[in-house]
């Protein structure tokens, strides 16, 4: 394949690599306000706020290193992202630089278990907000609160990428104004500065007034590592939406320098809060849910009833998000030939309607299976696609490795954002994802998650590989 043929191939004209062809369908109808909120809160899932407190009770205050491990993770890959992204913004992104680096097998297959991965976590979103939904409104059954919410957030991305963009932007600034204000007002109560605070304003002595920092032992942190990765996943969802704004190169740079200080404040930090106010065993951080718990220790009241506001929105903004990344996979996909073709055509207003539609159809089908078949067919999907994240990320390595020597001889200007010590370092963070997927192997818990996903991952590369020959065959022919 020519330099020509390849960039043309990747969605960039000929004369400007990286730069979206009209011609695409897609229009670029999100302003960098919402690049830059969907950036921000991007690392910030419901997991975070209903996963958290399983982690502290197995590491103890050790989960804070947990969270360090992964956040570093996260880090680097998203460096190694921004890197080719920033070079080639592509609705693709990663799955469509995995085509151009590694064969088109790979971009196909990451690309599928991607899109698996988001419509299963839409049927997951939907049934945790239906749940928090009947609640409030019990005269509405859950099945029917999931159901609307999967509707109107449909509608939402039918309607435009910049309503899309809208609802994101307000969903991830409650998120982000929540977590900021939690940790600022929980600092206050840790060091005894809150006025009228029901916290006894202990300052770092929770960290080890309970067995130590490790109470569990330094292996516990690994099962830390197993239970907080999956919270950390949509942070790539930002390359994605960039071949849609307005400034693509300025937004993926923007973001990926930025996801440092983001994990910082909003994992570790509102982490380290809850740890600080109460020790790690208190009970009440299982029962109630560690945020709500440290809520309580301060003496705010009805805790419970705005985290579920908080929690709720957190669920939405996954679930609008899910939607909008899924269909853009399975719109990349069609314009390579890796999926129908139709999934590559967009309205009048830039809407891949084919490609979110099919998305959703599956996202539904997979509401079904939970309501219906929960111990069966829906246990399936949900662990069979458990470890596409960490698929996904690996697959991010070997295809910076390769990509960086493209884009030097190809296009060297557009390297503006570089993975620091290359080659090294993404060999570590290649290292540290297999590491983590062995673990999880070896860890009875996870196990079924990691063989199913290896399983599910295998039949998709062999479609991949078999499809890719059959081409090949067919242009010798």
């Amino acid at each position: 394949m020519t330099t020509q043929q390849s960039l043309q191939r990747e969605g960039g004209a000929a004369g400007e690599p990286g730069t979206p062809q009209p011609s695409d369908g897609l229009k670029a109808g999100l302003k960098n306000r919402h690049l830059s909120m969907i950036a921000i809160g991007g690392v910030i899932g419901a997991g975070l706020f209903v996963g958290s407190s399983g982690g502290i009770a197995k590491a103890g205050p050790a989960i804070l290193v947990s969270y360090l491990l992964v956040g570093a993770m996260v880090v680097f890959v998203m460096r190694m992202l921004g890197e080719m992204a920033a070079a080639s913004p592509n609705s693709g992104s990663f799955s469509a630089y995995a085509d151009r680096a590694l064969g088109r097998w790979a971009g196909f297959s990451i690309g599928w278990l991607y899109w698996f991965f988001w419509v299963v976590v839409l049927a997951v979103e939907a049934t945790a907000g239906a749940v928090i939904l009947e609640g409030w409104i019990p005269a509405v059954p859950q099945w029917a609160w999931a159901l609307i919410v999967m509707v109107v957030l449909t509608a939402t991305n039918l309607a435009s990428v910049s309503s899309y963009g809208e609802f994101e932007f307000w969903f991830a600034g409650i998120k982000v104004v929540a977590i900021g204000a939690f940790v600022v007002i929980g600092l206050l109560a840790v060091f005894g500065f809150l006025p009228g605070s029901d916290n006894p304003g202990a300052g770092l002595a929770h960290l080890t007034d309970a067995g130590g920092f490790m109470p569990n032992g330094a292996g516990a942190i690994l099962t830390g590592v197993l239970m907080v990765v999956f919270s950390f996943m949509g942070s790539e969802i930002v390359t994605l939406a960039a071949g849609e704004s307005e400034d693509p190169r300025r937004a993926v740079t923007k973001a990926t320098n930025s996801v440092i200080w983001r994990i910082a404040v909003f994992y570790l930090g509102s982490i380290f809060v809850v740890l600080t106010l109460l020790p790690w065993n208190d009970e009440s951080i299982v029962k109630k849910g560690s945020y709500v718990a440290a809520l309580d220790s301060i003496g705010i009241p009805h805790a419970g009833q705005i985290m579920n506001v908080i929690v709720l929105t957190a669920v939405l903004s996954c679930l609008n998000s899910g939607l909008y990344t899924a269909s853009r996979m399975a719109f990349s996909l069609g314009e390579r030939g890796d999926a129908p073709r139709v999934f590559a055509k967009a309205n009048a207003k830039g809407v891949p309607t084919a490609a979110i539609l099919a998305s959703v159809a599956f996202g539904f089908a997979a509401v079904y299976f939970n309501y219906a078949f929960k111990d069966t067919v829906f246990d399936f999907l949900l662990s069979s696609s458990g470890a596409v994240a960490l698929f996904v990320w690996l697959v991010i390595c070997f295809t910076q490795l390769r990509m960086r020597g493209i884009l030097l001889r190809e296009v060297p200007e557009k390297l503006t954002v570089k993975m620091w010590l290359f080659p090294y370092l993404t060999w570590a963070t290649a290292a540290m994802i297999t590491f983590v997927l062995a673990y999880m192997v070896y860890d009875k818990d996870n196990r079924e998650v990691v063989l199913l996903s290896t399983l599910v991952a295998a039949v998709v590369v062999a479609v991949g590989v078999v499809l890719d020959r059959t081409r090949k065959a067919r242009l010798r022919a």
